[in-house]
């Protein structure tokens, strides 16, 4: 199933080029009060949203898909962990442009291990990127972006993918500079999700898909997930030994070569195999 947000907090699911509008299916999410529990509510109740989707479905008001504003199918992660260097020719990449890439935040990702994405960070297709700081490099850098469907504690690498409520596309903007990388990289929208949430019973091989990423139509990069160098399950085993996940929780697995920076003005489209494509305006905050 492809769940998206759209339209100011609709719920819709995609079935070709139409949009599904079931949004009386989050009527079946439980009346919480403050404090409100860690994550996503739409992510934690996915099964139960699921069943009221396909009970909707067929009397649901359709839509053309290309006449709707799509926002981040995860609306409220509590954190979006990240993974740096996780594809060999992005390390060597780096590696030989020390005037891009600050050597000391370059450096193996069995060392340096996952960092945090600040959860404010987040954004959809129709929100785009406004950069700041544009005088200085801004980066896209795509990537398959894994949403957590239950709370993961100290999970095996072999129970991990049993957490996972689907996959999306990562855009991961970087600013360049010496600062530390979570503060680079959690300027407001610097971290694009969609198009939509694709369950994960859909998705039988994560770590074998093709994604890429044009500017202006132009390939910048190209890579599929088994040239990971810490694949899926590791990952999610890996973070959730340092700290539980929660549902909605968005790992990002890392970027392939092919870095390069955007200005205002660019258009951005980011595919993924299995998944589909969006489409991100790049503009000044």
């Amino acid at each position: 199933m492809r769940i998206c947000r759209f339209n100011s907090d609709r719920l819709g699911v995609i079935e070709g080029k139409e949009v599904l509008d079931v949004s009386e299916a989050l009527k079946c999410i439980p009346a919480v009060t403050w404090p409100l529990p860690p994550g996503d509510l739409l992510i934690a109740n996915l099964p139960q949203i699921m069943e009221e989707i396909d009970r909707l479905r067929e009397e649901a008001k359709r839509l053309p898909l290309d006449s709707v504003k799509l926002s981040s199918p995860v609306a409220n992660p509590s954190k979006i962990p990240a993974a740096p260097v996780n594809y060999l020719k992005h390390l060597a990449e780096a590696q030989a442009n020390p005037e891009t890439f600050h050597q000391q935040h370059v450096q193996k990702i069995h060392d340096v291990g996952l960092f945090l994405k600040s959860s404010s960070s987040l954004a959809g297709p129709v929100d785009g990127v406004r950069l700041r700081y544009a005088e200085r490099r801004n980066d896209h850098e795509v990537e398959l972006a894994v949403i957590i469907g239950r709370t993961a504690d100290r999970v095996s690498r072999e129970e991990a993918l049993d957490y996972v409520a689907g996959y999306a596309i990562g855009l991961d903007m970087t600013l360049r500079g010496g600062e530390e990388r979570s503060l680079r990289k959690s300027i407001d929208t610097y971290s694009v999700l969609g198009p939509w949430l694709v369950t994960a019973d859909e998705i039988k091989a994560p770590g074998n898909l093709d994604l890429e990423l044009l500017v202006n139509g132009e390939l910048r990069q190209r890579a599929n997930t088994r040239d990971l160098v810490i694949d899926i399950p590791t990952l999610i085993e890996w973070a959730s030994s340092f700290y539980a996940l929660h549902p909605g929780d968005v790992l990002m697995t890392g970027t392939p070569d092919g870095v390069g920076p955007v200005k205002p003005g660019d258009k951005v489209t980011a595919r993924c195999e299995g998944i589909g494509e969006m489409e991100i305006d790049i503009s000044l905050a």
